[in-house]
């Protein structure tokens, strides 16, 4: 898998993951939302270590920083 995210989309997805545990596990969210929502930050973490978004290759986006 070729690398399709830059630093900076990395680090905002770790945050809103981290920001989504804090409140489910602080019962602010409950539920079947709160359910989905653990999900998704758990992709975003792992998409954020893999530094690969698989919805960005079909569009063929990338927000890393070209190599010159």
């Amino acid at each position: 898998m070729k690398k399709n995210m830059g630093n900076a989309d990395r680090i905002t997805r770790v945050i809103i993951a981290v920001i989504i545990a804090v409140l489910y596990f602080t019962n602010v969210i409950t539920g079947t939302l709160g359910i989905v929502l653990l999900v998704l930050g758990g992709i975003f973490v792992l998409t954020s270590l893999m530094s690969f978004c698989p919805l960005y290759a079909p569009f063929g986006l990338s927000t890393c920083k070209v190599k010159e």
